[in-house]
């Protein structure tokens, strides 16, 4: 019996997680994952854990009777890519998959926590609110988005929310993130085409309450993800769903002058079209609401911006080239 698993764990919140396990001393983990890019094995690399499984093998095991209990199960893997037209895919292996781990932790006393998503609330027409009665309102903007939404609504109807816990992450940065292709934060391809051509192209607004640069999200270092994350573990008398963001949306020009701040260069900020495909789908603005987690009893501080970015990128992504 292993004390925690962490599916996803070579991912980027997966493998931040682990690594923090690992410096309160804790290394008796089953990590969870498909390691189908090399930036996934140079994660695990620095990391301590008892036994390492491949999903297909770990949902066989689940579905076969053959997975022991453990203390908590931390559900991060799935499909993230938000442009993945397969729904049927989406709804196996993000959906699915989390109602069988769900359903599996409630029957045997394992602590149950979910990665939902941020995409959940689509446009934000609808506002950024956690509470449970905003959440069947929610139309998000593309199929994984979807695939969030129906396990936190099967979760929501259920009633299972009063024993387990989800959290909607905002846009997560940090360490770990190489292998995720264009779903990389920006922070991550800004620094290695900086590094290359000294500039950065963001798209224009295509609405005139913004200026170009001017949209704005809710960017959550991924240590402070972490952070939070670990609250609901050790206060398993909390349960439900909650937004992991710092609350304090900032603009992409903010982003890229901390980023040249944190490299010591001018900025050289460029601006290109949006391409029309993505027009309809573009989130001018995120925030997240955190009185609820507040209220909850988290009261993590989450690292301002600028602090953050210069940490990303002089203690890891200076650091490996």
């Amino acid at each position: 019996m292993e004390q925690f698993i962490v599916t996803g764990g070579a991912g980027l919140i997966g493998s931040n997680l682990v690594a923090a396990l690992n410096a309160r001393g804790i290394d008796d983990i089953l990590v969870v994952d498909h390691l189908n890019h090399p930036a996934k094995e140079r994660n695990l690399a620095a990391l301590a854990y008892r036994r390492y499984l491949d999903r297909d093998a770990f949902r066989e095991a689940l579905r076969a009777g053959r997975l022991a209990p453990a203390r908590t199960l931390f559900h991060l893997g799935a499909c993230s890519s938000t442009t993945e037209t397969d729904q049927a895919y989406l709804d196996d292996n993000n959906t699915g998959t989390t109602r069988e781990l769900c359903a599996w932790c409630l029957a045997g006393g394992t602590r149950f926590i979910y990665a939902s998503s941020a995409a959940t609330y689509g446009d934000g027409e609808q506002g950024y609110s956690d509470d449970d009665a905003v959440t069947p309102r929610l139309q998000p903007l593309n199929l994984y988005g979807w695939s969030k939404q129906k396990f936190d609504l099967i979760a929501l109807r259920e009633g299972w929310l009063d024993r387990i816990a989800g959290l909607k992450y905002f846009n997560v940065f940090g360490p770990g993130e190489a292998h995720k292709g264009e779903m990389r934060s920006v922070i991550h391809k800004a620094y290695h085409q900086i590094c290359e051509t000294g500039a950065f192209a963001l798209f224009r607004s295509h609405r005139p309450e913004y200026a170009d640069g001017g949209q704005v999200r809710d960017f959550v270092y991924v240590k402070d993800a972490v952070a939070v994350t670990l609250f609901f573990h050790d206060h398993p008398e909390v349960s439900g769903l909650y937004n992991c963001g710092t609350g304090q949306a900032r603009s992409w020009l903010d982003l890229l002058r901390a980023i040249y701040a944190a490299m010591e260069r001018e900025p050289r900020i460029d601006f290109v079209d949006m391409p029309p495909h993505l027009r309809d789908k573009y989130q001018y603005f995120t925030e997240a609401d955190t009185r609820k987690l507040r209220a909850a009893g988290c009261g993590h501080a989450f690292q301002p911006l600028e602090q953050a970015v210069a940490d990303y990128v002089r203690q890891h992504l200076e650091a490996r080239p």
